[in-house]
């Protein structure tokens, strides 16, 4: 079993790095493997039942396009968003590669219409209330293709790789470890299988974050400490927000705050979406959303993240654990649920019960949130954090700060140690490349599929 390249991980970063390899060399001789299912096998008995089945691996955080599948679906078309491409290969580079990969969503049946560029006098008020608040608004066109077109548009691209391109995809193939051999990877294990090749990118997302990192430590990979965000997930009702999302479709404002000094920012609104669960290793629940397409399947509220970015230094090393230990107290007090708070309470520290959730305006959409205290979970730092960027956004969606505001928590990003990487992204071990979210490189679809061609394009270059 000799491939050319082995790939392992199956999200956006995989797939158009694969996509990518066979277009330039039709001869190559690929491998994809992937612990979760295949994309048409990846179905959520949750999204019929309300009822966690615990289902193994996850359908949601696994499989073919990786956590990509279920989420709202938003193309980020600015090179600002999204995670730290430019840094690594420029920023007018990181452009065409955007514009490349956009096309390629497009012609698999992206929405062609984008967000964010139709309406400079809403978005220049919107921005000079941002401005008066210490808020910077970062601008950024947004494609939606939304859940449920997502999922078919990652359906498309499967059939092409397998059908078209030739690419093997083994599902369900959990990689156990490297086979490196004078710092070199000459392969994979997988399934108590070996698989060999000449070259192994790591493109494993943040649900493989934590056994790369174990993979990183194994090898004496040369790595750094990377950022870990956490947070909460905000609900409130569409009309709290609706400037916003008639303008932007998704507000994506950063805030200093006055206490800290801690970058806390916006990430993935969904408007008229629902939250949702996501579980890691099968057990972890973390909170999410997501927004359909569909006009007959929106809902009257909308939803997004509030992470705080942490950066650590040495000695510290466990990010990834850090951020699970900090869920697993939400789990601990929830029996591995998601838990809502409303703001008043998170203000005056009581636990939120289910008499005053029963009467509040803003009705929670994640059906099965426990009622609890945020403030049994989080770190002061964190809280006080939210808080101060929850009034600082009131002032431009007023409403926002309301006691009946939703807060779901915990909203966890897990990314790995930031691998120390040549100009193709080959890691100090020769031949094992790393891309997209899993790597930290990348934080969300777009620059993710961009940073797989931008792979596959070097790949043969060196």
């Amino acid at each position: 079993m000799k491939y050319d390249v082995i790939i392992i991980g199956a999200g956006p970063s995989g797939i158009f790095a694969a996509m990518e390899l066979a277009k330039k060399n039709s001869a190559l001789k690929i491998l994809m493997l992937e612990k979760g299912n295949a994309i048409e096998k990846r179905i959520c008995p949750k999204r019929q039942t309300n009822v966690c089945i615990g289902c193994k691996p996850c359908n949601i955080t696994t499989g073919f396009a990786g956590a990509g599948a279920y989420s709202d679906g938003k193309l980020s078309l600015s090179p600002d968003v999204g995670g730290e491409l430019p840094e690594y290969i420029g920023y007018n580079e990181t452009v065409d590669l955007i514009k490349y990969v956009d096309d390629l969503y497009i012609e698999f049946g992206a929405d062609k219409r984008v967000h964010g560029l139709d309406n400079p006098r809403e978005i220049r008020d919107i921005r000079t209330k941002a401005i008066q608040s210490n808020l910077k608004l970062i601008e950024c066109p947004v494609r939606h293709m939304g859940t449920e077109v997502g999922y078919t548009i990652y359906q498309r691209i499967q059939e092409h790789l397998i059908n078209d391109l030739g690419i093997e995809i083994k599902f369900r193939t959990p990689v156990q470890s490297l086979v490196v051999e004078d710092n070199t990877v000459v392969g994979v294990v997988a399934k108590d299988e070996t698989y060999r090749a000449d070259k192994v990118l790591v493109a494993v997302g943040r649900d493989g974050s934590e056994w790369f990192t174990a993979m990183c430590d194994q090898y004496k990979v040369e790595t750094k400490v990377g950022k870990i965000d956490i947070g909460i997930r905000l609900e409130t009702r569409n009309e709290v927000m609706q400037e916003i999302n008639d303008a932007l479709y998704e507000g994506k404002l950063v805030y200093y705050t006055p206490t800290f000094d801690d970058s806390v920012r916006t990430f993935c609104s969904n408007p008229g979406g629902v939250v949702s669960t996501e579980y890691y290793d099968n057990q972890l629940a973390v909170v999410n959303g997501h927004s359909y397409k569909a006009e007959a399947l929106k809902t009257n509220n909308t939803n997004f993240a509030l992470l705080v970015s942490k950066s650590f230094t040495e000695p510290f090393k466990e990010a990834v654990a850090y951020g699970k230990h900090i869920a697993g107290l939400a789990n601990m007090l929830t029996g591995n649920k998601i838990m809502v708070q409303r703001y008043g309470d998170f203000l005056r520290g009581r636990r939120t019960t289910a008499e005053r959730l029963m009467r509040n305006n803003i009705r929670p959409t994640l059906i099965d949130a426990v009622p609890g205290d945020l403030c049994l979970v989080l770190p002061y730092r964190i809280m006080k954090d939210i808080d101060e960027m929850i009034r600082a956004l009131d002032h431009v969606s007023p409403g926002l700060a309301s006691d009946e505001t939703l807060l779901y928590g915990v909203e966890v990003k897990f990314y790995s140690n930031k691998v120390t990487v040549d100009k193709s992204f080959q890691s100090s071990i020769k031949n094992l490349y790393v891309l997209g979210d899993g790597a930290g490189v990348t934080r969300g679809l777009m620059q993710a599929s961009a940073n797989g061609v931008f792979v596959a394009r070097n790949l043969y270059n060196e």
